[in-house]
């Protein structure tokens, strides 16, 4: 369980291919505080460490993670916002978030406020009812709040911290991102189309 608060910016250091599996060797100022087994998020995913050796540290996606995430487009030298798990007694200064990414999102504008940066995204509309007015969305890792939620698309706005404390400087129109919806939404659909 995360909280969507961005810990650090990692580095993809490395990857490579081992039959549908892909390996991320992932360089972070927090890799030497880690130990294998720990459950990190990666720009929202999360995934298991499995090996560290100094600075760096190595994780696995398997077929099912790459096919519903972005992480089939890194490529080595790409930032991304990392989250450790979160631990009981923490201040929850975001909202709930699994790491369980439900789809990926296009940019499909970027807009410079003052003071502050507005994002929209478009996402497919199958999660349409998932999205409400001012309720949490996680965005690359990032909790945040939706505003101009339509039927595939929604909006956010990010403030100079956010912008330049993740990975959310890099992205641009066209940019694909990693969103996951509310977890009580999720519940709550779930439970109404049974009710049927």
């Amino acid at each position: 369980m995360f909280t969507g608060i961005i810990e650090s910016v990692a580095t993809v250091a490395g990857i490579d291919a081992e039959g549908s599996n892909v390996h991320y060797t992932i360089y972070s100022p927090v890799t030497r505080e880690l130990k294998v087994d720990q459950s990190v998020a990666h720009n929202g995913v999360c995934l298991t460490v499995v090996e560290i050796s100094g600075d760096t540290y190595k994780v696995t996606a398997v077929a099912e993670t790459l096919a519903k995430t972005s992480l089939g487009q890194w490529k080595t030298g790409d930032n991304i916002n990392i989250e450790r798990s979160l631990k009981v007694g923490d201040r929850l200064d975001g909202h709930f978030v699994q790491g369980h990414v439900d789809t990926t999102a296009t940019c499909i504008e970027k807009r410079t406020l003052d003071g502050s940066w507005l994002f929209r995204f478009r996402f497919p509309e199958n999660f349409a009812a998932l999205v409400i007015e001012k309720g949490s969305i996680c965005i690359n890792g990032v909790s945040l709040t939706a505003f101009n939620a339509g039927r595939d698309e929604l909006t956010v706005t990010i403030i100079p911290y956010t912008y330049t404390h993740t990975n959310f400087d890099k992205i641009e129109e066209g940019s694909v991102v990693n969103m996951e919806f509310d977890v009580l939404g999720k519940y709550l659909l779930r439970k109404e189309e049974l009710n049927k």
